[in-house]
């Protein structure tokens, strides 16, 4: 999917590497689990949720988790046809989010000695990179991971546009099946951004190359790896790939799109086959697993203190104000001066943002099931800050 700066009007969101977009103010959320006396209020979060919904996301559903236990709320409603609420048990499509996960397997990879992130492209996929100016001899994994390589991001083709993005194309194409190497054949066809390490873009071809080298690595899918090396440790079991099954599976809401016409009519987008995001967005999971597996992530419980290290350390994501971009994972600076680490993510129908404090001792995890609305930093920041 191509790439947005923001998180509205995002039909064409597959992954993106922003936070921002416009909001309103209020109607009715359900909160659970209050905390006691002295603990967070969230009264800021569930302002900025209540906005969410006014502004026009069908419906949000959140959960934080601090010192003082965890926090869920919701509001609106995740089936617009028979009113259904939210629930906090939501599962949903993560879309960018998965880079993450794919980014921890090959920092524990190399943790084990069986690659380098300084490897070349070419060493593990020779001959994929190459083409129009692409060169895999001289792109790194760490450049894949961090979005340097200057690779073309596949969802920016105008042909994929025009099949995934636009209601026509996404209602005749939903279901089709594309292969990793198809994605990356797509990207082949247009020239680099620029060249490898010299500047910084978004680029959903570098995490699909990314999968396909923990394959090359390991014999296994990238699916096997996360599910062995993350999912089953952290008992994450909201989370899953879902490789080609177009449906997600209950506790779950409908998913809803305009096609980038915010005045247009609203289409139900939930069933769709997610191999058109691969390695770079396919994951389903709930609010508590991405709070888990970032506070996880932060606390050094997935990797050694040396690659969380090499993790954490980034470099200016042009174009997205206070952020920074490490490897498949974001810092961002809020507008109170806290910093949080994390990702965000969307998909057809569904935004996400997963965030934790650096030291993984407060987290916030939430979804709107629609892409067209809202705004996921006021969220972000009426719980951090």
């Amino acid at each position: 999917m191509r790439v947005r700066t923001t998180l509205v009007g995002a039909t064409a969101l597959l992954l993106t590497a922003a936070l921002a977009a416009p909001a309103v103010a209020a109607t009715g959320a359900h909160p659970t689990g209050e905390h006691p006396a002295g603990g967070h209020s969230h009264a800021a979060t569930r302002k900025a949720v209540e906005a969410a919904v006014a502004a026009g996301v069908p419906g949000v559903t959140v959960t934080a988790k601090d010192g003082h236990g965890t926090w869920s709320t919701t509001a609106g409603v995740g089936d617009r046809r028979t009113g259904e609420p939210r629930s906090t048990a939501d599962r949903y499509r993560v879309g960018s989010i998965t880079k993450t996960f794919v980014a921890t397997v090959l920092l524990q990879l190399e943790a084990e000695g069986r690659l380098s992130l300084d490897d070349t492209v070419e060493k593990w996929l020779p001959g994929v990179v190459h083409g129009h100016g692409h060169d895999g001899r001289h792109i790194t994994v760490r450049q894949l991971l961090n979005h340097t390589s200057g690779i073309f991001d596949y969802t920016g083709d105008a042909d994929f546009d025009r099949a995934v993005f636009t209601k026509d194309g996404f209602f005749r194409h939903r279901y089709d099946t594309l292969a990793p190497g198809e994605l990356v054949s797509i990207a082949m066809k247009h020239e680099p951004y620029f060249a490898p390490g010299t500047s910084w873009k978004y680029s959903n071809t570098n995490y699909v190359l990314a999968g396909m080298v923990i394959e090359k690595v390991t014999g296994h899918s990238y699916a096997t790896e996360i599910e062995r090396r993350v999912i089953a440790p952290l008992r994450l079991r909201g989370t899953f790939l879902p490789g080609t099954r177009i449906t997600v599976p209950r506790p779950s809401s409908r998913a809803y799109s305009k096609f980038l016409d915010p005045t247009g009519p609203v289409y139900d987008v939930t069933t769709l086959n997610p191999s058109l995001a691969s390695s770079a967005g396919e994951m389903i999971s709930d609010s508590a697993d991405l709070d888990r597996f970032y506070s996880a992530l932060l606390r050094g419980e997935l990797l050694p203190p040396e690659q969380l290290k090499e993790m954490k350390t980034t470099v200016e994501a042009t174009g997205i104000p206070n952020a920074r971009y490490g490897l498949g994972l974001m810092d961002i600076r809020l507008t109170c001066g806290v910093h949080v680490w994390g990702h965000n993510g969307g998909i057809h129908g569904s935004t996400s943002t997963a965030m934790t404090t650096a030291a993984g001792d407060h987290s916030i995890a939430f979804n709107f099931n629609g892409d067209w609305a809202g705004d996921m930093q006021s969220v972000i920041d009426g719980e951090f800050c």
